[in-house]
C-alpha cells in the first residue's frame, strides 16, 4: 500500500502489486536467497528503535525520546523503503522496481546507501540527543 502514494499513481493497487512482484523477481536474481526473507531482513535492519516526540507542558514544548512499538516500527521501515526507493527512480533510467529492489538488498545488508538505514540512523541519533 505503501507504493500507492504521489498523484498518478493513487489507488493503483495492480500497479503497486506488479512492481512488488518485479522487485521480488531482481532481488532472487541478485542475491540467490529467498526474496520474503531479503525483504524481513530489511524490514528489521530498518525500522527505528527510538524516536523522539513532542511534550508540551506550560506553553513550553520539548522534544522527549520515547521506545518505538513494534508495529510502529515496521510501518516506519515499510514507508521509508518505498521514499527511498520512488527518490532514487525520479529522474533516473531505473524503474521504481529496480530501485526498490536495490533499497531493500541495502537495507537487509545493513549497508548505509539504502535511504532507510541513513533515516533511521538519523532519527536515533536525534532521539539520543533528547533523552
Amino acid at each position: 500500500n505503501s507504493l500507492m502514494m504521489h498523484g498518478r499513481n493513487s489507488g493503483k493497487k495492480l500497479m503497486a502489486v506488479r512492481i512488488v512482484k518485479h522487485c521480488f523477481d531482481l532481488i532472487n536474481l541478485m542475491t540467490k536467497k529467498n526474496p520474503i526473507q531479503v525483504y524481513v531482513n530489511a524490514v528489521m535492519n530498518s525500522g527505528p528503535r527510538e524516536d523522539s516526540t513532542r511534550i508540551g507542558s506550560a506553553g513550553v514544548a520539548r522534544r522527549q525520546a520515547v521506545d518505538v512499538s513494534p508495529l510502529r516500527r515496521v510501518n516506519i521501515a515499510i514507508h521509508m523503503m518505498t521514499t527511498g526507493a520512488r527518490l532514487a527512480s525520479f529522474r533516473s533510467l531505473k524503474t521504481i522496481a529496480e530501485c526498490l529492489a536495490d533499497e531493500i538488498v541495502y537495507a537487509s545488508e545493513d549497508k548505509h546507501n539504502s535511504y532507510a538505514i541513513k533515516k533511521k540512523d538519523e532519527i536515533e541519533r536525534v532521539a539520543k540527543a533528547n533523552r
